[in-house]
């Protein structure tokens, strides 16, 4: 048939499969010993063994009902909420300003902007202690947050910018035109367009709030344990089957995100009239 694709050879079949195999591989190397501990959850037996030898929801029970991990995920949703939107206004703001502006020194301040991100935490804990130290904010949630939002504004900023490529800022300029403020340019015109890559920078600051281990150690006391650091404490001091059930529902929840992510995605695509893979 005239203009149809030649069918593929043996090599090129060969080598599809391999491919295929490869990337299974490669998930399930990635996915197993996260999968594993779910069932671990929903052990009877007091310890974390294979097989199980019951099925029981004992350990999700003490989960929600013990104080000291009521009390850490607690902490972790107060913090992450608090980081999500201290995050999203300062990221979403610097992102605006980064895309209309053309700055001497732009890609410095952009690199100084996502620096969080590629240096160690263990040098960031410890420079944010010490500069929190005098001001009294360490062993305070205050203090967490505010380490939490300077870790999470640069993943809002990166969606953010990737949003604002396919942005026609030839629109905010004719609502400016027409008499509009730039407030009401903001949030009748700007923030709805990008409000896919807002809320995406917003699901990833929660995350790497909610998620972070290493700077909690640092600066909070037994009264700010967050869900992360009790987790940490558990497997040093007590190893029991509670922390696969804390783990499992963290493991929900991050699926969740990234479900919503993906929709997200999809939607952005669709308004900037790319046709979604």
């Amino acid at each position: 048939m005239s203009g149809a694709a030649p069918s593929a050879t043996l090599p090129e079949r060969l080598g599809h499969h391999a491919l295929w195999a490869t990337c299974i591989l490669v998930l399930g190397f990635l996915i197993l010993p996260i999968v594993i501990i779910v069932p671990l959850s929903f052990s009877s037996g007091s310890f974390l063994t294979f097989p199980l030898p019951g099925l029981s929801l004992r350990w999700y029970e003490e989960f929600f009902t013990s104080a000291p991990w009521r009390l850490s995920l607690r902490n972790s949703v107060l913090v992450a909420s608090a980081t999500t939107l201290l995050a999203t206004a300062l990221g979403t703001l610097a992102a605006l300003g980064l895309s209309r502006a053309r700055l001497p020194g732009q890609s410095l301040l952009m690199a100084l902007i996502v620096s969080p991100m590629v240096v160690p935490l263990v040098i960031v804990a410890v420079g944010v202690y010490f500069a929190y130290a005098p001001l009294g904010l360490t062993s305070s949630l205050v203090g967490l947050t505010l380490a939490h939002t300077a870790l999470a504004a640069p993943f809002v900023v990166i969606t953010v910018s990737a949003t604002l490529q396919g942005f026609d800022h030839n629109q905010a300029r004719a609502g400016a035109s027409l008499g509009a403020s730039p407030t009401v340019v903001f949030f009748r015109i700007v923030l709805p367009l990008i409000l896919p890559g807002v809320i995406s920078g917003a699901l990833f600051a929660f995350v790497t709030s909610f998620d972070e281990v290493v700077v909690a150690l640092f600066l909070t006391g037994p009264a700010e344990r967050t869900l992360p650091r009790q987790m940490f404490i558990g497997m040093r001091e007590n190893i029991s089957p509670v922390i696969a059930a804390a783990a499992s529902l963290v493991i929900l929840l991050s699926v969740l995100l990234l479900t919503t992510l993906e929709l997200l995605r999809r939607r952005n695509e669709r308004l900037r009239g790319i046709r979604p893979t």
